[in-house]
């Protein structure tokens, strides 16, 4: 065992060997085998002594036990119905002195309304592939007291998530993280530090809470002009809004007084710029 007690990849491999848990792709599962990755992201999320951390999918507990001595409490979220009761048993027998400082929580992180003691301030997790932003976004919306995300996504995620408005890969993710904070890429992870290897390397996100535009409309209204405007990211704001505000029309009515061009396309826009449109949509 390291001085640390942190899982290396034997470690990690014998624990999913002892609890017969095969990671599978449908649950989003790639195991973290270096030490070094998880200091990093630590590192990264800028945690603090007095921080209550929401962990998503900590799996066998690799990014767990490197937050444990950081924070003042960590509340993992493990949906895997073998996974969840074995967090303790691991932490237990590798840090006994800080098993205190763990709350697992056997649930669906996207069903999650409340959480168990005092409220977050911090989301660290290396998320499942396959639920990463619904996840971020429904944690985000539900728990305003959390005022530092870092997580770990797959890279092309990671890049949606940190767009600026003219990219590319500037879409419904981009703007709807923004709605929360302030949103950067700040680094990368090769597929080589998990256990089975992704086919794609990973990307860590970090958010830093802000106060959402001031607008009239409510965050569920703004947020419905942004996925009408990317459901036809190639037509103009005229043409996508047209059902979202009743005609073309009505779309271009409300446009104008956004003071947005209606030949304008959605990957153009900022969330300020959504939300003064949604707070202009026609009664």
């Amino acid at each position: 065992m390291s001085d640390d007690g942190l899982l290396g990849a034997a470690d990690v491999r014998r624990l999913a060997d002892e609890l017969g848990v095969h990671p599978t792709k449908q649950k989003g599962q790639n195991f973290v085998i270096d030490g070094n990755t998880v200091r990093r992201i630590v590192r990264a999320a800028e945690v603090r002594a007095d921080d209550v951390v929401i962990e998503v999918g900590p799996g066998l507990g690799s990014l767990t036990l490197a937050l444990l001595p950081a924070v003042r409490r960590v509340v993992a979220v493990e949906i895997d119905d073998v996974l969840a009761p074995a967090l303790e048993a691991t932490v237990r027998e590798r840090r006994p002195d800080l098993a205190d400082r763990l709350e697992v929580v056997h649930a669906d992180a996207l069903r999650i309304t409340d959480l168990p003691g005092d409220p977050p301030t911090a989301l660290v997790a290396n998320l499942p592939y396959n639920v990463s932003v619904p996840v971020l976004l429904h944690l985000l919306e539900r728990f305003p007291t959390i005022r530092r995300v870092l997580v770990m996504v797959q890279l092309e995620v990671a890049d949606r998530l940190a767009a600026a408005p003219g990219s590319k890969v500037y879409g419904v993710p981009s703007v709807k993280a923004r709605w929360y904070g302030d949103v950067a890429r700040v680094g990368t992870v090769g597929r080589t530090v998990f256990w089975p290897a992704p086919n794609v390397d990973s990307g860590l996100v970090a958010l830093t809470r802000t106060a959402p535009p001031e607008t009239t409309a409510s965050r569920e209204e703004v947020f419905a002009v942004v996925d009408a405007a990317f459901a036809q990211r190639r037509k103009t704001l005229r043409a996508a809004l047209a059902s979202w505000a009743g005609s073309p029309a009505a779309a271009e009515d409300a446009l104008r007084a956004a003071g947005v061009d209606p030949s304008t396309r959605g990957e153009a826009l900022d969330v300020a710029a959504f939300s003064r449109i949604a707070a202009a949509r026609p009664a």
